[in-house]
């Protein structure tokens, strides 16, 4: 079977690059992941892998040339072997017919180096006609859920991967037969209509692998080139691929060097032992037929299962916990709240708590800071981007408010609003979830006092806010009145900060938030 290799999304934005080298003929017999070119982009050179075994029948482009992403790059035979799914469900190639063009949409690079997602629902069906820019379909990754538009208007023909299956980036998610004119991508003249269209892999970093506990000789800070298959056989046996020694060019990492590290055959390096994650789904099989069922972890889940993990195995945490008496601050909210929701500005307590964190950063830059991989050196950050934990409809979500230093009550107040109800549904953008240096959990808001909430790496610090209650304390006088109080729950980084620190900390936060005034004041 003969099918176009597409030269995938290198990232950063880049549409083309020139072609090095090629490491293979035509006529080659190659296997996955073997290397098939260098390219040069303005960033770095970079290898392409093979996806598939096969045989190279053609080179479209010269040593010298410049190739385009998401245009051919080679053609090749590809070995089917029996039992074996097929690549796609027959795609469609791009074919004029009666100033018509049949025309397969590519998933685009999504970012984040993610390579495949799962179809959660389609917005439209076959036969459909549809606009340029209208939602297509919702895909959901392991950072967010995503909806695809449509690049061109015309009438789906053709729909390749069913509600709940997995489509990879790059490959063909659906066809569009649309007017010619409006084709966009076509490859050189030499192959301008392809014997049909295949799936190509992302070419550089995949999503972080979880870590195995292992001893290794290789060097600190050592990155692993790797194709994403290889990368997914490493998170689905728990490795981190970047303590894996490659057998390939450069490096590269192969299937079998991951195989013989999880073996504790290679030399240097004793494996601790793994569990496959599909293993993990099915183990502890049932006996009996009533009441069971087994639901795989993926998605947001998956990659928060990972980073939970890794935070707890590899950050010593220690929990801090404190009482704020909020009443001040409610009365003050409540005289502000019906004024500026006329302006359409939503003021819960949320905003006044992060401008006094961010206040309070001033004084304590240090739970403003991230350590490296070997804990030995801080870096310190000078924007406040305190992050709020989400609890979306597609998981946890942890988007931040940018520069809460730079911005007023009200401006963290507007933030807020559109990241929680973006989070909600899951559409919150890479960006608003990248780039947090702190981070708030609001546990309050569903039930509960006190907990002990997981640092969300790398930070080195996270606040869980119990819900209000109204409390007797006594005043002044020493007389019993009510207040409402709240139960905040500190969890550090022990190897940077200390009791005490976290202590003064939070008694200048709890300052703020107890005397209004004092925030105002402080603020500038």
């Amino acid at each position: 079977m003969k099918k176009d290799f597409i030269l995938p999304d290198i990232g950063e934005g880049i549409v083309e690059c020139e072609l090095v080298d090629w490491l293979v003929k035509e006529g080659d017999r190659i296997v996955e992941d073997q290397p098939i070119c260098d390219v040069m982009t303005d960033k770095a050179l970079v290898q392409i892998p093979a996806i598939y075994n096969g045989v190279v029948s053609k080179l479209y482009y010269a040593k010298g040339d410049i190739a385009k992403v998401h245009a051919p790059l080679f053609e090749m035979i590809v070995d089917v072997v029996a039992g074996d799914a097929p690549v796609t469900a027959a795609p469609v190639a791009a074919v004029a017919v009666g100033g018509k063009v049949v025309e397969d949409f590519i998933l685009p690079d999504i970012g984040e180096g993610i390579v495949e997602c799962e179809v959660v629902d389609w917005l439209v069906k076959e036969g459909d006609i549809i606009a340029e820019d209208q939602p297509v379909c919702d895909v959901m990754t392991d950072k967010a859920l995503v909806q695809i538009p449509a690049k061109h208007p015309g009438k789906v023909v053709k729909l390749y991967t069913a509600k709940g299956h997995i489509a990879k980036v790059h490959a063909p998610l659906f066809a569009i037969e649309m007017d010619a004119a409006l084709a966009s991508g076509q490859p050189p003249s030499a192959h301008q209509v392809p014997a049909a269209s295949q799936p190509s892999a992302a070419v550089v970093a995949a999503a972080p692998a979880a870590t195995v506990a292992v001893a290794s000789s290789l060097p600190a800070g050592h990155k692993a080139l790797a194709s994403p298959a290889v990368r997914r056989l490493a998170r689905e046996l728990s490795v981190d691929i970047h303590r894996v020694p490659g057998t390939g060019p450069k490096g590269r990492v192969f299937k079998n060097d991951v195989q013989a590290f999880v073996s504790g055959t290679v030399s240097g390096a004793v494996a601790a032992p793994v569990v496959p994650v599909s293993a993990a789904v099915v183990a502890a099989p049932v006996t009996g037929s009533s009441g069971r069922r087994v639901e795989p972890i993926k998605g947001i889940k998956a990659a928060m299962a990972r980073q939970m993990a890794e935070s707890v195995s590899t950050i010593p945490h220690f929990t801090y916990c404190e009482e704020i008496d909020l009443t001040d601050l409610i009365a003050l909210r409540l005289s502000l709240k019906d004024n500026l929701a006329k302006q359409g500005v939503k003021l819960t307590m949320m905003p006044f708590f992060m401008k006094a964190m961010s206040l309070a950063l001033n004084e304590f830059p240090i739970l403003n800071s991230q350590v490296n991989a070997d804990c030995t050196a801080l870096t310190y950050f000078d924007e406040h981007n305190i992050g709020i934990a989400v609890d979306s409809k597609v998981g946890l979500l942890v988007p931040n408010v940018k520069d809460c230093q730079r911005k007023s009550i009200v401006e963290i107040a507007q933030d807020l609003t559109r990241l929680t109800d973006l989070a909600r549904e899951g559409r919150v953008s890479p960006a608003d979830l990248k780039g947090g240096t702190i981070t708030i959990s609001n546990i309050g808001a569903i039930g509960g006092t006190v907990a002990t909430p997981i640092i969300n790496k790398p930070e080195v610090a996270i606040v869980a806010l119990g819900k209000v209650q109204l409390l007797p304390r006594f005043d002044a006088k020493g007389h019993v009145v009510a207040r409402s109080i709240m139960q905040v729950s500190w969890s550090g980084d022990h190897r940077v900060i200390d009791g005490g620190t976290i202590a003064r900390f939070t008694n200048l936060w709890k300052k703020y938030l107890e005397e209004p005034s004092a925030m105002l004041v402080a603020m500038r």
